[in-house]
């Protein structure tokens, strides 16, 4: 069975090292390759806007004192096709705190940037997981390994939110200082910290979430005298258009993997699609409570909880995509110990794949959009299905499978008389 084949990778110690050596030295020729890219020293011309594009430009634009320009369609798009020629658009709808921490890299040239930025963000990853997953540490990287190459392609900041995850479950039992400045500094992308915070909500505490909340009141006080009180109402402007992108289909939709991306590119009306993310949204949740309780009535474990709390983020919102994958990689390194208990064969190679294709589909969609129609893919993806999707919504439904049989009563074993 695949799951067998996938497992047997953490079979001896040699294994292991072998497996982890291969990975890693993998993405290090990745990081190389793209550093030449996003700074242009490669032979040829490249025209299509990446993630780090985004990231250096609106790092250029604070030092030059406009940064409310990348809030706005009309100037944004402009700003952009000034940058590269490209035709494609991204949309900026970070918080202002992500603008405080990109704004270094204009200091250094494209390349460097993105070499510093992916590398840090990459390690801390790696070392987090790793404190997580122990011995089952290549084996969660074998899995993870489309979502980690996506992530290290487009130069997004997926290994820092997965990071900042994992240092949440990591310390949430013992040090809950340094899981709420954690949960706090999720503020950068607080649409994926709703399920942490859930969780922090029902299990009290109240520490954590006191200093997540000291962090975001913070780094909002300084983010107000940095950019000026109207740096919020053009974030908020941002937002709302946002709204209206999402609904015309002006994002990548194929590389989602939310419940909306999948439903609207199968044909169903955005309004329809916005309810269905809205109750997938409601079951994740619900997921989260229900392995809470089975927690209480020690039918599993603490850590397989906080793996659905980690599995589940990506599942919220209708913003999520394959670069945020990293946050599965936590997950599923907290339940691996005990997958094997509450999931059969079967179920545990519907798990892993489910990871892998939702990590590996947008990266081979985006490389044969760019093959067969070059710069004019974005005419294209508007009818690539989003399959990512489709495996997220899966892997909730496997989840609440998984939890659900926790809920039956053991079964009564009566011995013959003798």
């Amino acid at each position: 069975m695949f799951a067998e084949t996938l497992e047997a990778v953490q079979s001896s110690p040699s294994k292991r090292t072998i497996y982890v050596r291969f990975v890693l030295a993998t993405l290090a020729v990745m990081v190389l390759f793209k550093t030449f890219r996003f700074g242009r020293w490669s032979a040829w011309q490249v025209r299509e806007l990446s993630d780090f594009d985004a990231f250096y430009l609106v790092a250029r634009q604070i030092w030059h004192g406009q940064l409310d320009l990348v809030y706005r369609f009309e100037t944004l798009v402009q700003l952009q096709q000034a940058f590269n020629g490209s035709t494609s658009f991204m949309p900026w709808t970070y918080p202002p705190q992500f603008d405080l921490l990109v704004a270094p890299f204009a200091l250094l040239p494209a390349g460097i940037a993105y070499l510093l930025f992916i590398t840090a963000t990459l390690t801390a990853y790696l070392l987090t997981i790793r404190a997580i997953a122990r011995n089952n540490f290549a084996h969660i990287l074998v899995v993870l390994f489309p979502a980690l190459a996506i992530t290290v392609g487009c130069g997004q900041n997926g290994f820092l939110t997965g990071a900042l995850i994992g240092i949440v479950c990591l310390n949430v039992e013992r040090r809950q200082i340094t899981a709420g400045l954690a949960l706090g500094a999720m503020v950068i992308k607080p649409h994926l910290a709703i399920a942490a915070g859930l969780y922090m909500l029902a299990t009290r505490r109240w520490t954590a979430l006191a200093t997540a909340a000291a962090v975001v009141l913070a780094s909002s006080l300084v983010c107000t005298l940095v950019f000026g009180w109207q740096i919020w109402a053009a974030w908020l402007g941002a937002i709302r258009e946002s709204a209206i992108f999402l609904d015309r289909g002006f994002y990548p939709l194929f590389r989602m993997v939310s419940t909306y991306a999948a439903l609207s590119r199968a044909g169903v009306p955005p309004s329809i699609a916005f309810w269905a993310q809205a109750a997938a949204a409601s079951l994740a949740l619900s997921v989260i409570v229900l392995a809470l309780w089975l927690g209480a009535a020690r039918r599993m474990s603490p850590s397989f909880a906080l793996g659905v709390v980690a599995m589940v983020s990506v599942m919220i919102s209708p913003y999520a995509y394959d670069y945020d994958l990293p946050i599965i990689g936590i997950g599923l390194a907290l339940m691996l110990p005990d997958l094997a208990q509450v999931a059969n064969v079967r179920e545990r190679s519907f798990v892993y794949g489910l990871i892998l294709l939702a990590g590996a589909y947008g990266m081979l969609q985006s490389a044969r959009l760019a093959a067969q129609f070059g710069n004019e893919a974005d005419l294209d993806d508007k009818f690539t299905p989003s399959l990512g999707g489709f495996a997220m919504m899966a892997l909730l439904a496997m989840l609440l499978r998984l939890l659900w049989r926790g809920l039956q009563p053991a079964p009564i074993v009566t011995q013959a008389a003798e």
